[in-house]
């Protein structure tokens, strides 16, 4: 898929078929997470895979019960790992660049399982402990977002953006 198609071809989908994903697919979205930028190629960030049931259904409940969570095959949970930049960075190292790490993979993974066919939801909207106790998560590690990933059962519906005349501002002089 071009990267343009790919860009326009993902939505966030809630329903998924039972159909599970291809080991080479969930291989080629780590791959793509693993190419994602990060500060000082530090990469601060931990991926980890949950595809059986009761974990999933954890999730969905950590989730504050968004049930088609556990009807996705996969949910890869990304977390922030700010010990592994701190040395080099510090504070602003824990508490923004690891975070950034996590999203920039995620984002990647998720263009990724667009461009192979799959469908995925951004999850931000979630009890940081209750996840962390779903997937035994080892302390100083934070999840960020958790990506459910499969075959789509649902069409999605076209999304409304903003203009990008109301994103973008621009400075047409040199402050000094």
């Amino acid at each position: 898929m071009e990267f343009f198609d790919t860009l326009a071809q993902r939505h966030s989908i809630r329903a998924f078929s039972d159909r599970p994903v291809e080991e080479t697919k969930v291989q080629k979205i780590l791959e793509a997470a693993n190419q994602a930028p990060s500060a000082g190629n530090l990469q601060a960030y931990e991926i980890y895979l949950a595809t059986d049931r009761g974990t999933r259904r954890a999730l969905a409940r950590a989730a504050y019960g968004q049930e088609f969570l556990s009807s996705a095959p996969l949910v890869l949970i990304y977390c922030a790992h700010p010990a592994r930049n701190a040395g080099r960075y510090g504070e602003r190292g824990r508490g923004l660049y690891a975070l950034q790490d996590a999203t920039i993979a995620c984002t990647y993974s998720m263009l990724a399982a667009t461009a192979l066919g799959l469908a995925t939801v951004w999850i931000g909207a979630f009890d940081d402990n209750a996840v962390g106790q779903a997937i035994e998560l080892p302390a100083g590690v934070r999840p960020v977002a958790m990506l459910p990933v499969g075959y789509a059962a649902e069409e999605p519906m076209p999304t409304e953006r903003r203009p990008i005349e109301d994103l973008v501002h621009r400075f047409t002089t040199v402050r000094g």
